[in-house]
C-alpha cells in the first residue's frame, strides 16, 4: 500500500483537530545529552513543577505524568500537589493497574478529578508490577477488571462486580468523579494481542509509538475493526519526541549534539530500567530503527537514534517548523487526534516547539470536546449532593 492511498481511519473524533501534550520528567531522564544522567535536571519536585507550569504557560493542552519504579516523583502525589497551582492544563496521569485496591483507586481519582475540576485523563498501564514477572494473561484480566470497576464506580449507583480477581458489592458515592458522561477519558498503549483487545473494548484513545506510516496505519485499521466488534469507536494518539528549529540544518545539528556523548553500555543500563523494556512494542521500535540511514533518519525527518537510549518511544521528528507541521498534518489525515511530545532538555525544547509549531496546530482538549468536563460545577457527593 503506497502512502498516497492512506485514508483517515474510522475514528471517534471526526473533527480534524489535535490535542497537543508535553511530557514531564517525573520518572527521570531529562538531560542535555542522551544517555547522560544530568544532576542539574534531576526529577525533583521543583524541576517537575517548573516543567508543568511552563507547559501550561506555553499553551499545551495536557502534561503527561508517566510512571516507573525509578528515582523521581509519584504520579498521584505530584498531580495532587500541582492541582491548585494550575488552571488550564490537563494532567494525563499514568496508572498501572493492580498497584492500588480498585475502590480506593477510584476514590483517589475522584478526589483528583474534583481538585482539577475535570482536568484529568488516565493513561492506563498494563506492564508488570515493579519487581515482578507476571503472566501476561493474568495482567490483561486484571487490567480489564480494574477498568470495568472504575467505569461502574463512575456511572452506577453501586459497584456490583463479580470477576475472577475482584468481587465487590458496595456503594459508589465516595468515588463519583467531577467529569460527566462517563468520567475521565482512558488512554492506553500496547502492541500485543491482549493489549489491543483491552483498549478496543474499554478505552478511548489508543496510544502508539512512531513506526512507518504504513505500519501505523495498519495498526489503526486493526484497532478500528476490533473496536467496531464491541460497537465502539476509538481515537488514536502518538507519543513522539521532537526537535523543531527554523531550518533543517539547525535541527539536525542539534540532534547530532544531543547524541554526541552517547555510550552504548551506559545507554543499555538506562534502557533496561523500564518495566516495558522487553515488550513487543520495544522490539518493534528496535526493528524500525534498522530501516534508518547512517544518521538514524527514515521518512525524511523521523530520527530513530533516540531508541538507542529509551526503551519506549524510540523516534522523534527532527526538522524545520514547516517540515514538522507538514508531517503532523499528515498524521492528522491518517486519523491521529492526540500527540504527546517531548524534547531534551524538556523546558528548552517545549519553548522551541511552542514558538515554531504549536500556533499552527488545531490544539484542543478532547475531554472538553467530548463534553466530559461540565460548564458548571456538577452535583456530586464531593460538591453539593445531599449527604446520606
Amino acid at each position: 500500500m503506497t502512502l498516497s492511498k492512506l485514508h483517515t481511519a474510522n475514528i471517534k473524533t471526526p473533527q480534524r483537530v489535535a490535542e497537543i501534550s508535553w511530557f514531564n520528567d517525573i520518572i527521570g531522564g531529562d538531560t542535555e545529552y542522551l544517555g547522560i544522567l544530568d544532576p542539574s535536571r534531576r526529577s525533583s519536585y521543583e524541576h517537575c513543577r517548573n516543567i508543568t507550569l511552563e507547559a501550561e504557560r506555553l499553551g499545551f493542552s495536557n502534561i503527561l505524568y508517566p510512571t516507573a519504579y525509578t528515582v523521581g516523583q509519584d504520579v498521584l502525589t505530584m498531580t495532587s500537589a500541582l492541582a491548585r497551582e494550575t488552571s488550564t492544563i490537563t494532567f494525563l496521569a499514568a496508572i498501572r493497574t493492580g498497584e492500588v485496591h480498585p475502590p480506593m483507586l477510584a476514590r483517589a481519582l475522584a478526589c483528583l478529578d474534583h481538585q482539577l475540576k475535570g482536568r484529568l485523563i488516565l493513561n492506563i498501564i498494563n506492564s508488570d508490577l515493579p519487581g515482578t514477572r507476571e503472566n501476561p494473561d493474568f495482567r490483561y484480566q486484571r487490567c480489564t477488571e480494574v477498568i470495568e470497576i472504575l467505569k461502574q464506580a463512575w456511572t452506577q449507583d453501586r459497584i456490583q462486580y463479580q470477576g475472577s480477581i475482584y468481587q465487590f458489592d458496595m456503594p459508589s458515592d465516595p468515588v463519583k468523579p467531577y467529569q460527566q458522561n462517563g468520567g475521565p477519558l482512558l488512554y492506553f498503549g500496547g502492541t500485543s494481542e491482549g493489549s489491543r483487545e483491552v483498549c478496543a473494548k474499554h478505552c478511548d484513545v489508543f496510544l502508539m509509538w512512531p513506526e512507518s506510516e504504513e505500519a501505523m496505519y495498519a495498526t489503526m485499521q486493526d484497532m478500528t475493526a476490533r473496536a467496531a466488534r464491541f460497537g465502539r469507536k476509538i481515537d488514536f494518539g502518538l507519543r513522539i519526541h521532537v526537535i523543531a528549529r527554523e531550518t533543517t540544518d539547525e535541527a539536525r545539528a542539534y540532534a547530532r549534539k544531543l547524541i554526541s556523548k552517547f555510550d552504548e553500555n551506559r545507554a543499555a543500563e538506562i534502557r533496561a530500567r523500564g518495566e516495558d523494556s522487553r515488550s513487543l512494542g520495544v522490539i518493534r521500535q528496535d526493528e524500525f530503527r534498522k530501516t534508518a540511514d547512517e544518521e538514524g533518519y527514515t521518512e525524511d525527518i523521523l530520527w530513530t537514534h533516540i531508541g538507542k537510549v529509551f526503551s519506549g518511544c524510540g523516534s522523534g521528528l527532527v526538522g524545520s517548523a514547516d517540515q514538522i507541521i507538514t508531517k503532523l498534518n499528515r498524521y492528522m489525515d491518517m486519523g491521529f487526534r492526540a500527540f504527546i511530545f517531548s524534547g531534551f532538555p524538556l523546558i528548552e525544547e517545549a519553548n522551541h516547539f511552542a514558538r515554531l509549531v504549536l500556533p499552527h496546530l488545531p490544539n484542543v482538549s478532547l475531554p472538553r470536546l467530548q463534553q466530559r468536563i461540565p460548564d458548571d460545577t456538577p452535583v456530586t457527593p464531593l460538591t453539593s449532593a445531599a449527604l446520606v
